[in-house]
């Protein structure tokens, strides 16, 4: 009988024992758990949850890929232009120099010229010529320091729109590194230059929409290069500073921008083109 109540008291502890541990299970382990199914994003900071869209430096390494110094037609037929040379492509390489000398420069330049009658072509060589190749003329002629200076070029056909991007590298010994990207957009049925919020129209994209995603990709890119330049501001060095409150970040102030491959359209803030920097913002739209 002794051995039965005692049996029955170890029983008895074990059931508390086990009724215990459910309830601690239920009550702590269960509810973390709950915190972070799948799905429940009530307790994931933006960083746990990254956008859909690509990150900016995807989109930049993305974008250099586009420089191979040609046309890409993507199976477009161009017909009913007038080239200013009829044995040439709408567009093709006028200089091409690959060249280096000891203590004075290393240059790789590739410059278009647009093949194409009319008063707009004609506007693009003369930018193309004051911006890029007398550039590229002094250096070769009257680099007093080391240079390096490379240029490439980009260009697309995606239906009527003829997209073209030149992009230049500039490094002078004494000088922070610049980057200056100048592009041409030209209608080949009408013969005009056409702007950003038309080709947004032609692939029915919102341009509110967009202007947000330029607000939110160029906000993320200016506080990057703030916290950069908090960590070398011991160096001397100094960060390009964005004004977010400018107005070329609103697309009827666009005036840099590229389409390229399948449509896709890059709207490109090249800060080198008016300051001695290599920041580049590059926003897709695709």
């Amino acid at each position: 009988m002794k051995k039965n109540y005692i049996l029955y008291i170890v029983i008895s502890i074990i059931c508390v024992v086990a009724i215990g541990i459910a309830v601690y299970y239920q009550i702590f382990v269960a509810s973390q758990e709950q915190e972070y199914l799948p799905g429940d994003l009530t307790n994931i900071t933006d960083n746990e949850n990254p956008s859909d869209e690509p990150e900016m430096d995807q989109v930049k390494a993305e974008f250099n890929e586009l420089f191979k110094n040609n046309i890409n037609f993507q199976k477009n037929t161009v017909t009913g232009v007038q080239k200013l040379d009829e044995t040439k492509e709408i567009v093709y390489t006028a200089y091409a120099i690959d060249q280096e000398q000891d203590g004075k420069y290393d240059v790789n330049i590739n410059i278009p010229v647009v093949n194409i009658q009319g008063e707009t072509p004609t506007e693009y060589n003369q930018i193309t010529q004051q911006v890029f190749a007398d550039k590229a003329a002094d250096v070769l002629n009257k680099a007093t320091e080391f240079t390096v200076y490379n240029v490439d070029y980009s260009a697309y056909i995606n239906g009527n729109i003829l997209s073209i991007a030149i992009k230049s590298t500039l490094k002078e010994e004494r000088s922070a590194q610049r980057i200056i990207v100048q592009t041409y957009n030209y209608d080949l049925q009408t013969g005009d230059s056409i702007e950003l919020n038309d080709v947004l129209s032609i692939y029915g994209k919102d341009p509110a929409e967009v202007n947000e995603k330029i607000a939110r990709e160029v906000g993320k890119a200016a506080e990057q290069a703030e916290a950069l330049g908090e960590a070398v501001s011991q160096t001397g060095q100094t960060i390009y500073k964005r004004d977010l409150n400018s107005a070329i970040y609103i697309t009827d102030n666009v005036s840099n921008f590229f389409v390229g491959k399948d449509g896709a359209i890059y709207i490109i803030y090249a800060y080198g083109n008016a300051n001695a920097t290599s920041e580049l913002d590059i926003i897709k739209v695709d």
